[in-house]
């Protein structure tokens, strides 16, 4: 069997640990209490998501061909008030 990648995005939480988001398939959003936690949920909320998928004949996504990245934006109301003038 063909092994699938996926990018995962871990947002640290201020109780600790981190939520984890699985873009490519959306709602698929698990927690742990560290990183190598967090890493292990992911694997087993992605294993589930795809063995739902099989079992009602959904097609498997992809995520070969995304990657993630970061923007950097001004901060401040002028720049927030141009955009919407």
């Amino acid at each position: 069997m063909k092994n699938l990648r996926y990018n995962i995005l871990l947002r640290p939480e201020p109780e600790g640990g981190f939520t984890v988001f699985v873009p490519a398939l959306p709602g698929c959003i698990t927690y742990g209490r560290n990183l190598s936690d967090a890493q292990k949920m992911a694997k087993d909320a992605v294993s589930g998501y795809l063995a739902s998928l099989r079992k009602h004949g959904e097609p498997i996504p992809s995520d070969s061909e995304s990657f993630m990245t970061s923007i950097e934006i001004e901060n401040s109301k002028n720049a927030r008030s141009a955009a919407y003038a």
